[in-house]
Order: C-alpha cells, then structure tokens, then sequence
C-alpha cells in the first residue's frame, strides 16, 4: 500500500470531530395505538434540518421548476441499503452501469452516464466527492441520498447532463444520543456500525460514525473488507454564525472481480459464483481521506452567507487478472494481468449569498455566488500480455502467487489536471402569488493540463462556458403545481487523443415539464415528469492499445418519470419510482474497444426502457411495541449488454421483505431477506465477458441498541 496508510490510520485513531445543527421533534395528534408508537419511532430518529444545502436556496418542494427525489433515512432504513448502488435502486430514473470490478459507483441518471473510465460524479454536501478512487460510497455516515434531475449546470457547474445525486451527510444535534448496531448475513457477511452524539459545551456539539465489514461472497474465493469513519464538530459562534468541520476516513480490500461470462449469448451456462480472475492477486485497497469545513451565518432574517472548503484524497492499487474479449474456445477463455495505482486529489472552494428582496413591486429569491476546483488524476498502470493466462471457465485451476504473468509494460502514465473557476446567479420571481419564473446562468473559466508521462509530452487546453437556466412553476393550489424548466450543461472530458491532445467539453441541454403534487392532507408527496436531453462530444475509445480516445458521440434520452412516497393511510407508506427511458445514440460511430461501428440508434448501454421501485411499509402494535413488517420489489428491464452486438442483458424482478420488532425502548431486533424467490438476474455488463450477477437470495439479521 502508498505511504500514506499509516497517515490515514493515525487519523482514523485520533480524529474526534463532528457538525451541526438540530434535530426536529415529530409532533401529532394521537389518533389510536398504532400512531402513537409511530410518532415515538419517529422521535428517536435523528433527524436534521437546520443546515441549508449549497447551491439549493430555499424553496418547498412544489415551488422548484424541477424533479427532485430526497430519500431519507427511514426509505433507506426499509430498503436495507447500506451502500450508494443499492440507495439509488430506490430512483427508477438511475440504471446501473458498469462497476469497474465492484470498485466504484457507476450509475446512468435519465440515461446517461459519465466517463467510463472514471467513477460516476456525485456531490457531499454541495462539493464535488465522487471522482476520485476511494471505492464503493458506504452510507454510514450518510443520513439522505437526494437524486436532483434535470440541468443543474447554472449553479453546480460542470456535471452530468442526466443530473446530479447529492449525499447529506449526518451531522450533531445538541442532545446526547447514540446507537450501536450488530449484523450478520449470508456469505460470512457481519457489520458493526456505531453512531454517537453529544454536545461538548452549550455551544459546541460532535458527532462520531464509524462502521467495520467483513464478508464473503456468492462468488467463489471473493471476500472483502472495508471501514469507514466520519466525525464531526460544529461551533454554534453565535445566534447568527455557524462553523462546521466534518472528516471521512474508508479503507477497502476488494478483490477485482470483472463478474461472469455469456457464451454465444447466453447467460448462465457458466454459475453465477464462477470467479475468472486469480485470487492469488489479492484484493485492490482503496483509501480516503476527506476534510470539510462549512460557515453559515445569517445577516438577518432574509440574508444569509455559506462558505465552504473541500479536500478529498483517494488511492486505489492492486492487481487484477481479468478476461479479454476473445470468447470461449475449447472450454477456455483467454485473460490478461495488469496492476493499478491510481491517486486524485480534489480541491473545492465555493463561497455564495442568498436571500430576498422587493425590486419593481416583484419579490425575488437570489443565489450568488462563485466557486473554485482543482482535481489531480495521476494514473501508472502496467500490463501483462503472457499468452499463457489461459483458464477452463467450467473447471478453473487458479495458480500460486509465484506462477502468475509478470510479464509487465506500462499501459497507462499521465497526469491530468483540471482546474476551474464559477461565477453563478439565480433569481426565483414570483410575478404574482402563484406563479414564478427561474432565471440563472453560471459562468465557467476552465483548465485542462494533461502530462503524459509515457510519451513524454505535455498539452494544455483553456475553455470558457456560459450555462444558462429557464424555469416557471405555477402553484394551481396548496398542493398542486405545474412546472416547466430548460437548462445546458457542460461536462468536462478526461484522457487525449491519438496526439496526445485534450478534448472540449461534453455539451448537453435538457427540457423538463412536469407537476407536483400533495394527497392525503400533505402526508404523500409525487411528481409526474416528461424529460429530454441531447449531448455531443461524447468520448470513445480510438485506440484501446494506447488508451487513447475520440470525441465524436451524440446521443439523446427522453422519457417519462414518477415518483410517489409518503403515508397512504395510518401506520401504513408507500414508496413508488417509475421510469420510462429512450436512450439512443444520434450518430454512427466507430469504436475502437471492440472494433465495431455503431450505428445512430443503438441502444444506450446499461439503460433500461422501464425501470420500477416498489417499497409498502406497515407499522403496528405487538405487546405495546413497535412491530414493522415492510416488503418491496425493483423491476429492471432488459438492456443492451455489449456496444456493436446484440447481446442484451434480461430483465429481472427482485422482492425483499423485512421484520423489525422493538424489544425495549432501547433494543430493536430485524430480519430481513433479499431476493426473495432467489431469482437469476444481472444487473450490469461492459461487454459478454464482463457481466455482473446479482446476489442470490440472503439474509441478514441485525441487532441495535440505542441510548
């Protein structure tokens, strides 16, 4: 491992810090029983909703001119979703796509994805966190995954055309409070989590969440490893002024696992827990290490200032032995051995102004502001191409340590910089008491230096972009409202081309229309929306040998999305997404990787037509305590497996269910299983050969005690 293990462990030791803000007391009229444990369960829930998000301004949710779904803690909690890939099967508007060996998040939001050599983007808290390579995002100290659709490039800058998912982390309320909680499950899978808050003084409270894993796997020889720490510390300076500081400390041991094969098209001929690669590799480790630092302070009742830094640094290096593209011939399949040490850093700095003010007889809701980034990809990567790797996917041998390929050449050498300055505005109008209109537009001042180390040259590109926003929403009631909201986004674009050049940006627009609504007095939320987004400049492999790339893609989505959640009766929720995605590509192209042309309307990959999360929750009574039994289901339809052919991934359904039982106040029992009917599915594929199975059906149990 780099030298800065022991850094990251002397932190994970010694760090004792945590953030801000309140907790809210769930208030309502006892109606019978069962309500009232569910008002006693929702008070020792810890929530928070002092702290304003950056970028958001304050708006409810039927006055914002664009579809947004928050999943807090409780849907998170249902869903037994204890990683970000599972939090966001929860959207049916995000698809997954191809993990990278299980070592990063890689999702499609309204179709599209970024780039494929690089984990999908995602923010913390407003900041840019998730480009760098400290592996799968645990939810530990995670206490809401927002899915905001649609252009956000007038006030988050460079981004995905699809959307934006922001994690709001979890932060200290100023009374004492605290769980720990035991997990086992199948596959020699255990878990402990610790969560603890207190307050130090009248004005400074911190919160410490930490979580240990070990667990095997359905798939042969594959285990892993992980931890995570994520104290806190927030300084109430003053009725006025807030300072907040927030750490995150992960390390993971994961094997690479590139996931099953399909021979002649077809999928589970070959078990689902046939590992190809070599175990004697060992696992890739991964790191993190991430300081925050917020200020808010409030002027006076209208404005209010936000000032913020960011620094994210994350490692991942390892070997892996993985298959090649050639097929099955003779029971055996041809593979190759590379090693990876992989770094990034991410710089932010945002500082920004909201409030409110009466200009010409028109009130207006302002969002100023501007930000700085710099992201540092250095990436060493070395291949083996031994003709001798071959192995029988029907009877694998693995191999001793001291038998596999070193045969290396470097594959990868380069470092990429990308630095960027934004100037952002929004005013919300409302031009009468019902009716609003959106206007922004962020300004960009971007810089891309990439050194290539291999070839010993050096280029620099410098770029400009101006992102604009349109919205108007009309409130037709107190719940009830119509919306509609234009935007253009830009996306910055990693690696060179053929001489050794930058690319400028990915381009895209986005229309979006929709309406909200409220049902059953405020307690049931849903949003209805039509979308389409158009992008250029999308990025393809030139030439896979020298890892260099194109920019020659269009493509474009459109679709239909609805989004419901909240109670539906007494004791009794509901939480239901639905999507409706056409993701084509616009262009024909030629894809270096594979060696095929692809023609304009080829299915984007990974991309579900229809996608559907389903989740019913019931809460009763047993013995005066809390009883919840809860089940749900995700519908996934079939997808284009591997660009160029017509290998297609099926579609699948899986159901879960749950029990969970409060003994005492202070201990709570749940049982949960996964893949109920343990059905066959795959949830992700880059090509035939790199196909991810799903878990067969597994259950967990857990124990916690609060205090």
């Amino acid at each position: 491992m780099n030298s800065g293990t022991q850094g990251l462990k002397l932190t994970y030791l010694s760090a004792c810090l945590a953030s801000v803000l309140i907790h809210h007391s769930v208030a309502a009229d006892e109606q019978n029983a069962s309500q009232s444990v569910a008002q006693d369960k929702a008070i020792e829930t810890l929530s928070i909703v002092g702290s304003r998000q950056a970028y958001q301004g304050n708006f409810s949710p039927l006055e914002t001119p664009q579809s947004e779904l928050k999943i807090n803690s409780e849907a998170l909690a249902n869903a037994g979703a204890i990683d970000l890939n599972q939090a966001l099967d929860l959207s049916a508007s995000v698809a997954r796509q191809n993990n990278f060996g299980g070592l990063w998040n890689s999702f499609a939001l309204r179709g599209f994805v970024g780039d494929e050599n690089l984990p999908s983007n995602y923010l913390v808290n407003g900041f840019n966190a998730g480009r760098g390579f400290g592996g799968s995002r645990d939810l530990s100290g995670i206490e809401s995954v927002e899915v905001l659709k649609g252009p956000r490039a007038a006030l988050f800058g460079r981004g995905e055309p699809g959307g934006t998912v922001n994690l709001v982390t979890k932060r200290p309320t100023f009374d004492t409070q605290g769980e720990i909680k035991l997990s086992a499950g199948s596959y020699d899978t255990y878990r402990a989590d610790v969560d603890y808050t207190t307050p130090l003084t009248d004005d400074v409270a911190v919160r410490l969440v930490g979580f240990y894993e070990d667990a095997g796997s359905f798939r042969d020889t594959v285990k892993s490893q992980k931890e995570g720490f994520s104290p806190s510390i927030a300084w109430e300076i003053s009725e006025q002024s807030t300072l907040v500081y927030e750490l995150e400390y992960a390390h993971q041991e994961v094997p690479f696992d590139r996931g099953v094969i399909a021979i002649d098209n077809k999928l589970g001929v070959v078990p689902q827990s046939r590992f190809l690669g070599e175990p004697a590799d060992g696992p890739i480790e991964t790191d993190t290490l991430g300081h925050q630092v917020e200020f808010h302070h409030d002027f006076d009742d209208n404005w209010s200032v936000l000032l913020g830094a960011n620094y994210r640094d994350t490692s991942l290096e390892g070997f892996a032995t993985e298959t090649g593209f050639a097929g099955v011939v003779d029971d055996e399949i041809n593979r190759f051995r590379r090693y990876r040490e992989y770094d990034a850093e991410y710089q932010v700095f945002r500082a920004e102004l909201s409030g409110n003010l009466t200009l010409a007889g028109l009130e207006h809701r302002l969002i100023i502001g501007l930000d700085s980034d710099k992201f540092e990809n250095d990436q060493f990567a070395l291949r083996d191409r031994t003709t001798e790797q071959y192995i029988n996917v029907f009877n694998p041998v693995y191999s001793d340590a001291g038998e596999l390929a070193n045969d290396f050449s470097t594959q990868i050498d380069r470092l990429e910089t990308q630095e960027s300055l934004g100037v952002f505005i929004q005013d919300q109008i409302s031009l009468t008491d019902k009716l609003d209109v959106r206007i922004g537009a962020r300004f960009d001042d971007y810089q891309q230096t990439l050194n290539n180390r291999s070839s010993d040259s050096r280029s620099k590109q410098e770029e400009t972009r101006v992102s604009p926003q349109f919205g108007i929403v009309y409130e037709a009631s107190d719940s009830l409202s119509v919306y509609a909201t234009y935007g253009e986004n830009f996306r910055p674009l990693s690696g060179t081309d053929s001489n050794g050049d930058g690319f400028e940006p990915n381009q895209s627009t986005s229309a979006e229309a929709g309406i909200k609504f409220t049902l059953n007095d405020g307690a049931l939320f849903g949003t209805v929306a039509v979308f389409k987004v158009e992008q250029e400049n999308l990025l393809v492999v030139d030439d896979p040998t020298t890892f260099t790339f194109a920019a020659i893609g269009e493509a474009e989505s459109q679709g239909v999305e609805i989004d419901i959640n909240g109670e539906i009766a007494d004791g009794l929720t509901l939480w239901a997404s639905y999507a409706y995605v056409d993701a084509k590509t616009k262009n024909a192209f030629f894809d270096g990787n594979f060696g095929y042309t692809i023609e304009a309307g080829t299915d984007l990959l990974n991309v579900p037509e229809q996608q559907l999360s389903l989740q019913l929750v019931q809460l009763l009574e047993l013995d005066g305590k809390a009883l919840e039994i809860g089940g749900g289901l995700v519908y996934v339809d079939k997808r284009n497996g591997y660009f160029g052919t017509d290998f297609t991934l099926p579609s699948y359904t899986t159901a879960r269910a749950f029990v969970a039982y409060d003994i005492t106040e202070s201990i709570a029992l749940r049982a949960e299983v996964d893949n109920l009917f343990d059905r066959d599915y795959y949830t992700n594929s880059f090509a035939d050969v790199w196909v991810q199975p799903g878990t067969p059906r597994s259950f967990r149990v857990s124990a916690s005690y609060q205090f």
